[in-house]
């Protein structure tokens, strides 16, 4: 069973992957619109013959529902008949961030996003044992 996780964001996705039994970032998707965020997902999901995505959830702060809602929505519209677990994502870039050193605080490029994507697979990769 391949393993895909993403941070969905509002201008990138961050990616990471599981191979073998070793999570790897991945390159990030840079998001134009929601069709064709979720159009670039679904195809990168099938190129990694993926049967399981990790989906990063905000949890706490103000907004956690409605951003809960818009991730959710975003995942329906992938192609993707694979099993979707949803991980809680708080502070995953701050984690992310201490990981890498702190270097990627002004890079817009969506490496950081997937640092996140990483720390939301190995926390899932983590609790399954």
């Amino acid at each position: 069973m391949n393993t895909v996780a993403i941070d969905v964001g509002l201008k990138r996705i961050g990616v990471a992957v599981m191979v073998d039994t070793i999570p790897v970032a991945s390159e990030p998707i840079l998001r134009k619109n929601r069709e064709q965020a979720a159009r670039e997902v679904s195809a990168m999901l099938k190129a990694k013959n993926a049967s399981r995505l990790v989906v990063g959830l905000p949890r706490g702060g103000a907004s956690e529902e409605e951003m809960e809602r818009r991730i959710k929505h975003f995942v329906s519209l992938l192609e993707f008949d694979g099993e979707i677990i949803y991980v809680d994502e708080f502070g995953s870039s701050k984690e992310a961030l201490k990981e890498a050193g702190g270097g990627y605080t002004k890079v817009k490029d969506g490496r950081l996003d997937s640092l996140s994507a990483l720390v939301i697979l190995k926390r899932w990769s983590d609790f399954r044992g």
